[in-house]
């Protein structure tokens, strides 16, 4: 790997892990694309996927008591629940008209949330458990399937969840149990090359550097910034699911 590689990797890699830093999400759906242009799929998805889950455990074990264990309970039963009916239909289950469906509900909900807290639109309460909860389900099943269903579970948190310390704490324990499974998934299959080896050890300072940096941006912002900022964040996601 070149050296203009590298820092264009690491230019992904700070950007992207910076905005985790901020919110607990968005890294690997907005690196991802840029990531399998410069290293290709066989490198970026399991480096990206080990990057979330360092920088997630960070997150989670820093903000250990802010972790909403009832919500976080709530989610991971209904993604138990959904993973392994995605694992069994993904021979079957459309993947195009899927991630399409999912990027116009992720991009209605956020441009619903950012009205919302403009007060463009009036305020009609949040959404119900059920509906929430369903959102999370069916997360799980596209996860299963094709490991894109964690936008599903950002929906329901920016929903029930608005403290903007335990929104990160909890999302991030949520992607730390994910990705430690997924994770197990690829060294079992032998993902794990020599290669992703060096781009992982390559990458790491640019990590650091972003989660620093949006670490401490999350903690000068205030709630309604940051509410703000979570919804911008997941309709740009939205956006980058298409690519």
């Amino acid at each position: 790997m070149d050296i203009s590689t590298i820092l264009l990797f690491g230019l992904v890699v700070v950007s992207t892990h910076f905005l985790e830093g901020i919110t607990g999400f968005g890294c690997t759906v907005l690196a991802m694309p840029f990531s399998i242009m410069l290293l290709g799929m066989e490198v970026a998805k399991p480096v990206l996927t080990l990057y979330a889950l360092l920088l997630c455990l960070i997150f989670a074990v820093k903000g250990f008591r802010q972790i909403q264990w009832n919500h976080y309970l709530k989610m991971m039963g209904m993604l138990i629940l959904g993973l392994p009916i995605g694992i069994m239909a993904y021979q079957w289950m459309p993947r195009k008209p899927l991630i399409i469906a999912l990027a116009i509900f992720m991009a209605v909900t956020s441009i619903r949330g950012l009205l919302l807290s403009f007060e463009v639109v009036k305020k009609r309460g949040r959404i119900k458990d059920i509906p929430a909860l369903i959102c999370v389900f069916l997360g799980g099943i596209i996860h299963g399937a094709y490991s894109s269903g964690g936008p599903l579970v950002i929906i329901y948190a920016t929903e029930k969840i608005k403290q903007k310390s335990q929104f990160r704490a909890t999302l991030c324990l949520i992607w730390v149990t994910l990705n430690t499974v997924i994770l197990l998934q690829m060294i079992a299959a032998g993902d794990f090359t020599a290669e992703v080896a060096r781009t992982t050890v390559y990458g790491l300072p640019f990590l650091l550097v972003g989660a620093v940096v949006g670490n401490l941006a999350h903690d000068k912002m205030n709630e309604t910034f940051f509410t703000r900022f979570t919804y911008l964040v997941l309709l740009v996601s939205g956006i980058f699911m298409l690519v």
